[in-house]
C-alpha cells in the first residue's frame, strides 16, 4: 500500500470516527425512556400590579421556585415579553411541567398550603398585591413535539 493510500485510509478512519456517537446501554435506555415519557404542561401568565414586576421576579427567584421544586413541580422556563406593547413592563410568563394532571393538582395543593410559601407571599405583599391577573393554560404535548 502506498504512503498516500495509507494517509487516505487514516484520514477516512478519523473522519468516520469523529462522527460516531457511542452511548452506553444505560444511557441509551435512559434516553429512550425520556423520549417515551409524556408530561402535563402549564403555561402561566401573570400581570403584575403597576411598578411591582421587579418584586414579583424577586419572589420567584428567592422563594417560589425552590418551593415549586420542593413540591414536585418542574420548572421549564420563565420569560418576559420583549416588546413594551406586549407587556414588557408588567408581564411574567412561565411554563411548568408535571407527570400528569393529577400530579399537578396534588403539587399545587401542597404548595398553596406550605407555611413557607404563605410567609413569603404575605411578606412580599405587605405593601400591596404583586399580581393583578393570572391566566393559566393546561397543555398536552402533540405527537410530533420534541418536548414531551
Amino acid at each position: 500500500m502506498s504512503k498516500s493510500s495509507v494517509m487516505a485510509l487514516v484520514a477516512a478512519m478519523i473522519a468516520v470516527g469523529s462522527f460516531a456517537v457511542v452511548k452506553s446501554p444505560r444511557a441509551a435506555a435512559a434516553a429512550d425512556e425520556q423520549q417515551k415519557k409524556e408530561r402535563f404542561f402549564e403555561l402561566r401568565r401573570y400581570t403584575a400590579a403597576e411598578g411591582k414586576l421587579d418584586a414579583l421576579h424577586a419572589r420567584f427567584r428567592d422563594h417560589t421556585n425552590k418551593l415549586f421544586v420542593k413540591h414536585g413541580i418542574e420548572l421549564v422556563g420563565f420569560w418576559t415579553p420583549a416588546d413594551e406593547a406586549k407587556g414588557a413592563k408588567d408581564t411574567l410568563i412561565y411554563i411548568l411541567a408535571y407527570p400528569s394532571r393529577e400530579a399537578r393538582e396534588k403539587s399545587w395543593k401542597a404548595f398553596s398550603a406550605d407555611p413557607e410559601w404563605i410567609a413569603a407571599r404575605t411578606e412580599s405583599e405587605k405593601n400591596g398585591r404583586l399580581v393583578t391577573k393570572v391566566d393559566s393554560t393546561f397543555m398536552n404535548p402533540t405527537d410530533y413535539s420534541p418536548m414531551k
